[in-house]
C-alpha cells in the first residue's frame, strides 16, 4: 500500500511533504535504539515520539513514513529534518493501540 492511500484511509495529518513511497510493514516503538535495530525498511513507524533522534533512527532504518499518535507535534526542526532526508511525517489523534488496530483494518 502506498504511503498516500494510508494517508487517506487512516485519516492522517500530513506534516511535511512526503515521497509517495510503498509501506510493506509496520513498527512500533517509543525507543530510538529498538527503531534502529528493529524497524525494517518501507515500515511505517508508529511513535510517540517528536524529537530529532527519531528522524535520525527512521532514516537509518529506511522507514517509508512516521505516524506520531496522540495528537502530537513535531517542532519545526524535527519536520525540516525529516524533509531533508524524505521522510514524510503524520499525526493521528488515536492513541497507539488504536491506531495499530486501523492499520490491521487495513490488511497490515
Amino acid at each position: 500500500m502506498k504511503v498516500s492511500e494510508i494517508v487517506e484511509k487512516a485519516h492522517l495529518k500530513p506534516i511535511n511533504d512526503f515521497k509517495d513511497k510503498e509501506v510493506a510493514r509496520v513498527y512500533i516503538s517509543d525507543m530510538v535504539s529498538d527503531i534502529i535495530t528493529g524497524a525494517k525498511p518501507n515500515s511505517v513507524l508508529v511513535t510517540l515520539q517528536t524529537h530529532k533522534s527519531l528522524i535520525a533512527a527512521a532514516n537509518l532504518a529506511n522507514v517509508a513514513m512516521i505516524v506520531i499518535v496522540k495528537g502530537r507535534q513535531p517542532a519545526d526542526d524535527v519536520v525540516e529534518l525529516a524533509t531533508k532526508v524524505g521522510i514524510g511525517v503524520f499525526t493521528s489523534e488515536m492513541d497507539t493501540w488504536g491506531f495499530a488496530k486501523r492499520l490491521v483494518e487495513l490488511g497490515f
